[in-house]
């Protein structure tokens, strides 16, 4: 069999960081996102009878290393819920930075559970496609998902994501810096916990931000919203910035994007920034006022490649076929 899915990157408004199982992905706490409607990864996987191993390409080149390690892994866990040892043939595409905190992990691990499962004939829902897309990068586990999606911490069978109720929100994504980042998500989440005093407090915190945040939505009330993503996002970093070596994502062009935004609030725009690991800047607002956001950043941060997202779709399938034999 050969698969073909499409998954979108997700950008956190209350943020995933830190693992309390690094073998099951299992989050210290729970997490919630918006799925966006740009930026999607292709992935194909199709199955060699006659492959001694997984051949993998990212990009259009051949991964090697711990790219390629990664893709692999994940397979065994597709191959072993398929009763299969036939490798197979990957091939992803990114349209979003690879690496630069626009999760881009996110979208290809949830394209390629969805991919693999296919090709492996495996018949899964939605909460079992979202555990398995978690194997791969924790917060694939929400780009199965369409629009705003709760991760919940639980266990390795209820640590899944799924669909919650909310307005009509979108994000304007300022691109301020394309480059991989020189530190990984995962190696400054282990640093964190490992070595900054303030970990145990977001942990606690969070937990309070999540359940204000799951109100706040449904009552509908984009300012607290807005506010919750904010300083949930700022706690975030400051927990990097308290580790030992610090780790700091955010550039002065990052800090200058927050305070326009700061300042598009005093104007009577209900726009709320917040930043994955890495440097890129996301404006959360209502999807009525996304184009007056972009174009207020436009005039004061030219050199910002700013691209507006509305809610997007969850990860699927988008081609499948017997491989010629």
């Amino acid at each position: 069999m050969r698969a073909v899915a499409r998954a979108h990157p997700n950008i956190a408004l209350i943020k995933y960081w830190g693992k309390r199982d690094e073998a099951l992905v299992l989050p210290m706490t729970g997490s919630l996102s918006l799925t966006l409607d740009i930026f999607p990864t292709t992935t194909s996987v199709e199955l060699d009878a006659l492959a001694s191993a997984d051949i993998v390409e990212l990009g259009g080149e051949t991964a090697r290393g711990t790219a390629a390690e990664r893709v692999t892994a994940f397979l065994d866990i597709v191959r072993r819920l398929a009763g299969s040892s036939v490798h197979a043939r990957v091939s992803s595409r990114n349209t979003a930075p690879t690496g630069a905190g626009l999760a881009s992990s996110a979208a290809g691990f949830a394209a390629l559970a969805v991919a693999a499962s296919a090709a492996y004939g495996l018949d899964l829902d939605g909460p079992a496609l979202s555990r398995l897309a978690r194997r791969g990068s924790g917060s694939a586990a929400r780009s199965i998902v369409p629009g705003l999606a709760i991760w919940h911490e639980g266990d390795d069978e209820h640590s899944y994501a799924e669909p919650v109720p909310g307005p009509d929100l979108g994000m304007v994504i300022a691109t301020l810096d394309a480059r991989p980042k020189t530190v990984s998500s995962r190696v400054a989440m282990r640093a964190s916990i490992d070595t900054s005093p303030f970990f145990p407090g977001w942990v606690d915190s969070t937990r309070r931000d999540l359940a204000e945040m799951l109100q706040a939505l449904a009552a509908g009330d984009i300012e607290r919203v807005g506010a919750l993503t904010e300083s949930n996002a700022l706690r975030m970093h400051g927990v990097m910035a308290a580790a030992r070596p610090p780790i700091r994502y955010l550039s002065p062009q990052s800090v200058r994007v927050f305070d326009l935004v700061s300042e598009l609030r005093s104007a009577g725009l209900a726009a709320y920034a917040t930043a994955d690991a890495g440097p890129n800047v996301a404006v959360l607002a209502p999807a009525a006022d996304l184009a007056a956001v972009r174009d207020a950043l436009a005039s004061e941060v030219p050199a910002a490649q700013l691209s507006v997202a509305h809610a997007g779709p969850g990860a699927r399938l988008v081609g499948a076929t017997e491989a010629a034999s």
